[in-house]
């Protein structure tokens, strides 16, 4: 009786893959000729998929910077709503965002703020990192409003929101730039974010 024939294995990489072989291909090449000098075609044919497959994890090329930051961003949401309703926006804030920093520590930092200046001073990947702190600004922004009970145009919740945002940049930068023995990035967060959150309160 003749045997029955062995199911072929599946071609092509598997989906939860692409998007890491992607981003260790874009590195290599970065390293390799600059971010610049780098093309999305170039990272495409480096991990052996097609530009469309690129595409389909990235908006731009700039974008593989970002993945793990937006990973953990994409949680902030549920740490806000989760957050004690008792606790002043900023308060609040600061402890969702401690939250987010728990996805960081010593061996875990983004490539881009260790290889930055590997890499360049380039506008676009700027500008990439511009545009994830406006989508920040306005979670927080809405998030504060609604604990104040006003509208999020309005200036209060504008002011807590830009200005968390802006001790999360400087405590993370901070951290990155402290080297190996950084620790954890929660505890710079909290350092940053304290004496703020205690102003708005005297404030009040």
């Amino acid at each position: 009786m003749p045997s029955t024939p062995s199911p072929r294995p599946a071609r092509g990489r598997p989906r939860r893959a692409s998007r890491d072989i992607l981003e260790e291909a874009a590195y290599e090449l970065f390293l390799e000729q600059g971010y610049a000098g780098t093309t999305v075609d170039q990272i495409a044919s480096r991990a052996g998929v097609s530009r469309g497959t690129f595409f389909n994890y990235f908006a731009a090329k700039s974008d593989v910077f970002w993945t793990q930051v937006d990973d953990a961003v994409a949680e902030l949401p549920g740490y806000l709503a989760a957050s004690d309703p008792s606790l002043p926006p900023l308060r609040a804030i600061g402890e969702a965002l401690a939250d987010v920093a728990g996805h960081f520590g010593p061996d875990r930092v983004p490539w881009v703020l260790n290889q930055y200046e590997v890499v360049g001073s380039a506008e676009e990947v700027q500008a990439s990192a511009i545009r994830r702190l406006t989508r920040n600004e306005l979670v927080l922004r809405h998030f504060a409003a609604a604990r104040l009970g006003t509208d999020a145009d309005a200036l209060l919740p504008r002011v807590i929101a830009t200005t968390a945002i802006a001790a999360a940049t400087a405590a993370v930068l901070a951290w990155a730039g402290a080297g190996p023995g950084r620790g954890a990035l929660e505890p710079y967060l909290l350092r940053a974010l304290a004496p703020l959150a205690d102003g708005f309160e005297r404030s009040s």
